[in-house]
């Protein structure tokens, strides 16, 4: 009897041992590998990262080559607001469409989109001709696909991370956002200086080379779907009535309209200072070109902010850090090193901002709606971004660049106050999980 109980014991004792040994295999899991070994995920960033190289330098290409082949500051300007139109229009269909389609299919055919359009091009301008109205038509197309392709390649990014990397992997991707934006400008510039068709020609070859990396991503880019509505419309109100129903995500939304607005009139008030202080345009460029730098610091550094901060503690103090900034630009008008570093110091927090946005989106979207929460996130950014400049531009007639600057800093104020007292900033950010599915 003895030597029976003893055995039962020692058997409880094992079977207790095993299960305690597997729960803490489940609970602790095996460690994800770094992201710089993680296949999919470098290639799905490559590709991207090459297709937004190519669109940044093409976007200053093609007002350029219009500018030296008409001379006509208002048909270049045609041809620029062409290429941007897409980023209004086409952010909603585009979103339903990235959440209908396969987003591998929508980044292949994107791509090989782009590469035509600015083969065409190519060979357009190597003939000896300058049509205006295919260039128009060129710079719509393929800011059209490059819409699609930043759509589908930011909603697939979580479909190739562990959630737990998913603020590295969007602080990898700001960072390359910012990085093509820098050197995209002086390639596209530097291009056509060389020859027109160059910049159209290179593009292509990006374009083409971003393609064969999606090829070589294994993993799927997207979870399993039920069938779409018939109608693309019942889908974009579908994401329309989700996003309506996020109050956090709704909250940092608007602050981020509010702000862009802002900025794209401070940007206009600094132009119209500096040359008010008989300034050069080198300057202004300097000031523009420090900001573009701080953003690409503060994007390598999102991800350090993340892992120590609450989202909401980075919303608010995003919002007062760039008021503390803004005020100052007033009494720094005539001084551009002190501009530069002023303005360096908001691109710094508004690449960190950029960062707890994306992550914000992430992981408050379904897979099925990460299409449609990225494109409303981008008509917002760019609706307001194309109202800033209108409204600073009566502003400053009426009252000049220093009290434009002053009042910009008011209404910056009143947003971080706003942002402080939202009941939405007090909501949970992510409403349906930590990892919705």
């Amino acid at each position: 009897m003895e030597e029976e109980r003893q055995e039962r014991e020692e058997g409880e004792a094992g079977r207790a041992e095993s299960t305690m040994t597997v729960a803490d295999q489940i609970s602790a899991g095996p460690a994800p590998r770094p992201l710089r070994q993680n296949r999919d995920f470098r290639l799905l960033w490559g590709g991207a990262g090459l297709s937004l190289l190519a669109g940044r330098a093409t976007a200053v290409a093609y007002p350029l080559t219009v500018l030296w082949a008409t001379g006509s500051p208002g048909d270049a300007g045609l041809v620029g607001t062409a290429l941007l139109l897409p980023q209004l229009v086409m952010q909603l269909p585009g979103g339903a469409l990235v959440d209908r389609w396969d987003r591998r299919r929508v980044m292949v055919a994107a791509g090989l989109g782009q590469a035509l359009v600015t083969g065409l091009v190519m060979a357009l301008l190597l003939s000896g001709r300058t049509w205006l109205w295919a260039l128009l038509v060129a710079a719509f197309a393929e800011g059209t696909l490059g819409v699609l392709h930043q759509l589908a390649e930011r909603a697939a990014v979580p479909s190739v991370v562990p959630a737990e990397q998913l603020p590295a992997a969007l602080t990898g991707n700001e960072a390359r956002t910012r990085g093509a934006a820098i050197a995209g400008q002086p390639l596209g510039s530097g291009l056509v200086g060389l020859g027109a068709s160059l910049p159209y020609a290179a593009a292509a070859v990006a374009q083409l080379a971003s393609v064969l990396c999606l090829f070589g991503i294994r993993g799927r880019l997207q979870q399993e779907r039920a069938a779409p509505p018939a109608k693309i419309g019942t889908e974009i109100r579908e994401g329309l009535v989700w996003m309506w129903r996020q109050p956090f995500l709704r909250a940092v939304m608007t602050a981020v309209a509010v702000t862009n607005v802002l900025f794209q009139g401070l940007n206009l008030a600094v132009m119209t200072g500096i040359q008010d202080h008989h300034g050069t345009q080198f300057e202004v460029g300097l000031v523009l070109s420090l900001s573009g730098a701080g953003g690409l610091v503060g994007a390598l550094t999102g991800g350090w902010w993340q892992h120590r901060l609450r989202l909401r503690t980075l919303v608010l103090g995003g919002l007062l850090a760039w008021t503390a900034l803004m005020a100052p630009v007033a009494a720094a008008l005539h001084t551009p090193v002190l501009l530069g570093a002023l303005f360096a110091a908001s691109g710094y927090v508004g690449g960190v901002f950029n960062v707890a946005g994306g992550v914000l989106l992430v992981r408050a979207a379904p897979d099925r709606m990460r299409g449609r929460a990225n494109s409303l996130a981008n008509l917002v950014g760019s609706g307001a971004m194309a109202a800033g400049p209108v409204a600073a531009g009566f502003l400053l007639e009426a009252t000049g660049p220093v009290r434009s600057v002053l009042a910009l800093s008011a209404v910056m104020a009143l947003t971080a106050v706003c942002a402080l007292l939202s009941p939405g900033l007090r909501k949970a950010p992510y409403p349906e999980s930590d990892s919705p599915s």
